[in-house]
């Protein structure tokens, strides 16, 4: 067996092809023959496993630390469960005539075994098994003519492969597209030039052979150092590397030189607003990305980042440089975690789609209908990733719902929904309170834990997770029929409301609005991947999701003055509504002073406090209406840290509804308090 895979080794390193070799068996089983394998190999053989016991290897979740490296030969241990991004990552940093070694449960238990990344997308409490997915890996690994499969207490041989041509690996010199895109940037005295690529396309190469063709005149930033490595190593001498937030901080302080370049590696893995303002001190800036969808902001970073930019310079890169075309390696997980660009259709008359709800049972026995959705959602969403597509094929609770041509072919419109709520009263409270943050549920629990709205999550609701339509039914009204549809199934189906979740721009929220939704909560902080503010909308089914979604609306009408000043959004609120201490202020303040309540959710409700002239509340107003940074207030009063600033900012606020209303400020603490021994 060995003597089999290291002379098939050495045909893959002519041919210039990396292989996978699939172990099944028990986890025994595979950690021995995978320890033999490697020996046998003599490489530096890299380990992904979460398995403690193997501190030399590289956990799943840490996948992102091998961007832009180069490793020969790897085993991802997957016998207790398979993370497809850390996979793809892994997969993506190998070089020319490498074996991937995949750890598997035994062949035939795999598919009803939980799998212990479901902790990570299922919202369920407990790993579940994932049939669907594992089902169709194996129907897919089965039919791959090269990839090896190894299974416990059965015969293995090796088959007998067709002759590849040599493959001419890279010799220093640039490929023919490397070549014409470096002419492009050694000629440029100004701009922002974006290379996008698959992996293994020589991009940070690219990158590399510019700063070596332009001695001390680079600046080099990425996520972090090791990530840079490939184009350090091509870059030749070393290059001046700052940490992105570093470099943001040093060039505020000092404007860098009008006449070199910066060159940011692997860019999509860099916050947005964070880059925005970088590549403003510099005349010329490079940015390279990976945009394949396991590193689930690259595709963002061309639809969100590039499109905002003025005049930047769309470069690609297509030819494999770091291993041979049409690579067994690479084609097999394109297929199987759905990475590839598929071609959306044509435009279709209304009258030729019709639609139709996709059951996770389908996925199997029509994969290429679950390509087309899949890759409708992907070209459309920068966040999808194949943690999504693990989720769409086995995630409980998922409601998918397409519009197709007759013969479930082609998909023009794809809407994703996923069930939330239906949590007892007392979780609920506990939720709202601070004190519980159980999985699942995320609309319907941030609207409870930041939002107020305690009962939020005892309400039965469906979240939109995506939508999405092709190019030729945009603006066709698709998208609203889509909503229309979901809108009318929720309404038989006894749901509260509707709610979706979105980074905030106008037209986005013109468009949810048209379909019938209200504002319910808008983030104060830009999220990293879109340089959005995050922003939540219901739409009510039930006269309890009516209620619901009116409060949420009143809430954020009531704090709007104090949420504008932070977030910079022309959003017109109507702000006639008293600014008196309610109900509901009650209620807010009693979850911050006694429970658990952050600052920021109960933000509205301190501020109309604040209103009280009567009140010392010193701390509180320094920090609020004063806006003093944290440190300052710190050493004003003397408190240790953020910690005890908090706790100072809560001791005020119990005193002061205690000073208002000794009764009331009882009968709230107690309603705040009421489940926390549930």
């Amino acid at each position: 067996m060995i003597t089999a895979i290291l002379s098939a080794q050495r045909n893959m390193q002519q041919a210039g092809i990396r292989r996978l070799l699939v172990l099944s068996g028990e986890r025994g089983w595979c950690l021995s023959q995978a320890d033999a394998i490697a020996a046998a190999l003599g490489e530096d053989v890299l380990w992904m496993s979460p398995d403690p016991a193997r501190p030399q290897a590289v956990p799943p979740a840490r996948a992102r630390t091998l961007l832009g490296s180069e490793r020969q030969h790897a085993v991802f241990d997957a016998t207790q469960g398979l993370d497809a991004e850390a996979l793809a990552a892994l997969a993506g940093c190998l070089a020319a005539g490498s074996w991937l070694l995949l750890l598997v449960p035994p062949w035939d238990r795999w598919p009803h075994q939980p799998d212990s990344d479901s902790l990570r997308w299922s919202e369920q409490p407990q790993p579940i098994a994932t049939p669907h997915f594992v089902t169709r890996l194996c129907g897919l690994l089965e039919n791959d003519a090269e990839t090896l499969i190894w299974r416990q207490h059965h015969p293995f041989t090796l088959p007998g492969w067709a002759t590849r041509p040599a493959w001419q690996p890279p010799d220093g010199q640039p490929t023919a597209g490397q070549r014409l895109l470096l002419a492009q940037l050694q000629q440029a005295d100004r701009g922002i030039w974006v290379v996008t690529a698959t992996r293994g396309r020589g991009k940070s190469a690219l990158a590399g052979m510019l700063a070596a063709s332009l001695p001390g005149r680079c600046l080099l930033t990425a996520p972090s150092r090791d990530a840079a490595e490939t184009l350090s190593r091509w870059a030749g001498d070393p290059l001046p590397f700052m940490a992105p937030d570093a470099l943001l901080a040093a060039c505020r302080n000092r404007p860098p030189a009008q006449d070199g370049w910066l060159l940011i590696d692997e860019a999509a893995a860099i916050p947005a607003p964070l880059l925005h303002q970088l590549i403003h001190f510099f005349p010329r800036v490079l940015l390279t990305t990976t945009v394949q969808g396991y590193e689930g902001t690259g595709r963002g970073f061309l639809l969100k980042f590039c499109a905002d930019l003025p005049g930047w310079h769309d470069l690609r890169l297509t030819q494999p440089v770091r291993w041979a075309e049409h690579d067994p390696l690479e084609a097999l997980l394109e297929e199987a975690l759905l990475m590839s660009d598929s071609p959306l259709p044509a435009t279709a008359p209304a009258a030729h789609y019709r639609l139709t709800t996709l059951p996770q049972t389908a996925w199997t026995g029509q994969p290429a209908l679950l390509a087309a959705f899949y890759g409708l959602l992907s070209a459309a969403h920068y966040r999808t990733s194949p943690l999504d597509l693990r989720r769409l094929l086995d995630a409980p609770g998922q409601q998918m719902l397409a519009a197709c041509d007759r013969d479930q072919q082609q998909v023009y419109g794809a809407l994703w929904l996923v069930e939330e709520g239906g949590l007892s009263e007392a979780l609920a409270h506990e939720v709202w309170a601070g004190r519980r943050r159980p999985r699942g549920s995320l609309i319907a629990q941030s609207l409870a834990a930041h939002g107020g709205q305690w009962q939020a999550p005892v309400l039965h609701s469906r979240r939109i997770s995506r939508i999405a339509v092709t190019p030729g039914q945009r603006r066709q009204g698709l998208g609203r029929r889509l909503v229309e549809e979901a809108l009318a199934r929720a309404r038989a189906d006894g749901i509260d409301f509707l709610s979706v979740s979105f980074g905030f721009t106008e037209p986005l929220w013109a468009f949810w609005q048209q379909c019938g939704f209200c504002l319910a909560r808008i983030g104060s902080q830009r999220e990293a991947s879109s340089g959005c503010y995050a922003a939540m909308a219901l739409l009510p089914v039930s006269p309890a999701g009516e209620a619901l979604a009116r409060q949420a609306a009143q809430r954020l009408s009531r704090d709007w003055p104090w949420l504008a000043a932070r977030v910079a959004l022309p959003l017109p609120q109507e702000n006639s509504t008293p600014q008196a201490l309610d109900e509901e202020d009650w209620r807010e303040l009693a979850g911050f002073a006694f429970a658990h309540r952050p600052l920021e959710a109960s933000l509205g409700a301190l501020q109309r406090l604040l209103l009280l002239p009567a009140l010392p509340l010193p701390v509180l107003r320094a920090h609020l209406q004063q806006g003093q940074a944290v440190a300052s207030l710190c050493a004003h009063f003397a408190l240790p840290g953020r910690k005890a600033l908090l706790l100072r900012c809560r001791q005020e606020t119990a005193a002061a509804l205690a000073a208002l209303d000794p009764l009331a400020c009882r009968h709230w603490q107690a309603w705040a308090a009421a489940h926390a021994e549930t």
